[in-house]
């Protein structure tokens, strides 16, 4: 098994198991995690510092903005504090793929990955 499908899997599981989430769309995903490209090999890079204001400001304008085509910060705020929450305010493992993806599901735009 590649490390990319390791990966996959390891995120897999981190969303049944600890977020709750029943359904994955399999193809979306997997096209999220390729999107995310080789951060998701870097130990700093392959999470997302949601606490970071600087961060969620480059989230919001590069993938968001440019990947996702959304420029209404309202409704990025809105789709970054679901995506947190989803994922857990104290959980310090937010990994990107995963965070991406439950952006990408909020803001109804998983076109962009089929």
């Amino acid at each position: 098994m590649s490390k990319k499908a390791e990966l996959i899997e390891m995120y897999k599981s981190e969303m049944k198991s600890k977020m709750g989430i029943k359904t994955i769309d399999k193809k979306v995903f997997e096209n999220v995690v390729t999107a995310c490209g080789p951060s998701i090999y870097q130990k700093d890079a392959c999470k997302v510092a949601a606490g970071d204001k600087d961060e969620m400001k480059r989230v919001k304008k590069n993938f968001i903005g440019k990947k996702l085509g959304v420029t209404d910060d309202a409704r990025a705020d809105k789709a970054i504090a679901g995506a947190v929450s989803t994922m857990g305010k104290s959980n310090r493992n937010k990994y990107r793929a995963i965070f991406y993806y439950l952006l990408t599901k909020e803001l109804k735009k998983s076109s962009v990955f089929k």
